[in-house]
């Protein structure tokens, strides 16, 4: 009998690329079309990882899990319920003199535009036209507009409701799941596996545990900045600018431009806006050097490029929900790229350690001279 021989297939390189941007668009579409199933599901592991030391400190007290976990979930169900009510109260006083602050803040601007238009000869009617036109629709935010967003609101508040019940769940059927994931792959990969799990919970608690330490630190320090120069609605706008800046580089502008708006609005003195952007400052400056490094910094840092595109891309794909999810989900992602060899250069690419330069130094070429007779 004949020897078969066996010819290896090689798949061409630009099949290779068509193949993967085919099922990145097709992961994409199923992480868009799913949302409103995945997002819960995200949130309440994340919180279901966070909450896993507090439920077995309960249980090395003896207790039952299922009161542990009910117990812990009760608990942050109630510090919860407080910043919502907290939040709430502030935001209906903002909104109900939401009118009175459009109407200051368009007569400063015509008035700005009147000036600018005698300075610099240009005509300002339609500029005019266009301030009152944006001015009505700014006004009706606060009835219609309002309304059809509390609609939103309230159908994302039905879906998060999911997050309690997933999260008791998921803390329930840890094992389980654990053991699931380790029967996925082969015995010789059980350690990486392992390791891996363990950065992922290690990652996860401290990045988001020192996320919600920097926040209230953030938006304590924003609200007595705030009450100290006199500013409306100084809690709400601490509480606000706390949350944004939880979200890294994008965050931090919209903070102070709130403050300021407000601040340019309801007082006499255009100081008062550069007050407030210095009061910024200085808290960007002690969150930058101190809380970041010493209380939010993980084992996981992703360079600003990417982090910046992993934001605008969550808010395309999940909205508000996927710009808070973004960092954490992208740092997971570089932990598992690290941890395997084929894609390792890509969890590099997404990492902030700068290379040093290759210097390559070019010997000089020496013509040899040929003595022609």
């Amino acid at each position: 009998m004949k020897a078969v021989t066996v010819k290896e297939f090689h798949i061409p390189f630009y099949a290779k690329i068509s193949i993967f941007f085919v099922g990145l668009f097709v992961f994409i579409t199923i992480l868009y079309l799913c949302r409103s199933i995945i997002i819960p599901l995200v949130f309440a592991l994340i919180i279901a990882i966070v909450l896993h030391p507090v439920v077995n400190f309960f249980v090395r007290r003896k207790l039952h899990r299922i009161l542990a976990i009910v117990l812990t979930l009760l608990l942050t169900f109630v510090v919860v319920a407080g910043f919502g009510v907290l939040l709430y109260s502030q935001a209906s006083r903002f909104s109900e003199s939401w009118p009175t602050l459009v109407e200051k803040f368009t007569l400063m601007l015509n008035e700005s535009i009147t000036w600018a238009s005698g300075y610099f000869n240009v005509d300002a009617t339609r500029i005019r036209e266009w301030i009152a036109k944006s001015k009505g629709e700014l006004i009706n935010i606060s009835s219609a507009s309002i309304g059809h967003t509390l609609v939103s609101i309230g159908g994302w508040v039905m879906v998060m409701f999911l997050v309690p019940v997933y999260t008791f769940l998921i803390l329930y059927y840890h094992s389980l799941l654990l053991d699931f994931i380790h029967r996925i792959f082969s015995a010789h990969n059980q350690q990486k596996v392992s390791e891996i799990i363990k950065q992922i919970k290690t990652v996860i608690q401290r990045y988001l545990i020192g996320l919600l330490i920097e926040f209230v630190i953030v938006a304590s320090l924003n609200s007595i900045g705030l009450l100290i120069l006199g500013i409306d609605y100084a809690i709400l706008l601490g509480i606000i600018g706390g949350l944004l800046n939880l979200i890294p580089y994008i965050g931090g502008l919209i903070a102070v431009s709130l403050p300021m708006m407000v601040a340019i609005v309801t007082k006499d003195n255009a100081w008062y806006a550069v007050y407030v952007l210095a009061i910024h400052y200085f808290i960007q400056l002690f969150d930058n050097n101190f809380i970041v490094p010493k209380i939010v910094a993980s084992k996981v840092k992703i360079n600003a490029l990417f982090a910046i595109i992993a934001i605008i891309a969550g808010n395309a794909l999940w909205g508000v929900p996927g710009m808070f999810l973004s960092v954490p989900l992208l740092a997971i992602v570089k932990l598992i790229f690290d941890h395997i060899e084929p894609l390792k250069p890509w969890g590099f690419l997404l990492g902030d350690t700068m290379p040093t330069l290759l210097k390559i130094k070019l010997k000089p070429i020496r013509l040899k001279r040929t003595n022609k007779i």
